[in-house]
């Protein structure tokens, strides 16, 4: 039997990816990125490129977000503003589309 048949993972959080897809979303809306491809493949790129390079921080209880968000200071979100700013310009510039 699988894990996933026998425990429910969906309590299971990376709150790095929380803060990937807020970061991209807020770039994504300002008028410097109004030419930039917002296409399925485009976004999901970019978040895919901008969370490989970021650590992970993973929570399962509300224990554990409060544990979280303290570890994500000020300068993680620093950290996760510049790696999501290069993510987009490098899909931006390299397309996986025509």
């Amino acid at each position: 039997m699988s894990l996933n048949d026998s425990y429910n993972f969906e309590n299971l959080i990376n709150e790095t990816e929380r803060i990937v897809l807020e970061q991209l979303e807020f770039l994504l809306e300002q008028k410097d990125a109004e030419d930039i491809c917002k296409c399925q493949d485009c976004v999901l790129d970019m978040a895919a490129l901008a969370l490989n390079s970021l650590k992970p921080h993973y929570r399962v209880s509300l224990i554990g977000t409060v544990y979280a968000q303290a570890e994500l200071d000020d300068d993680y979100a620093e950290e996760v503003k510049q790696i999501v700013s290069s993510a987009i310009k490098k899909i931006a510039a390299n397309p996986s589309h025509d």
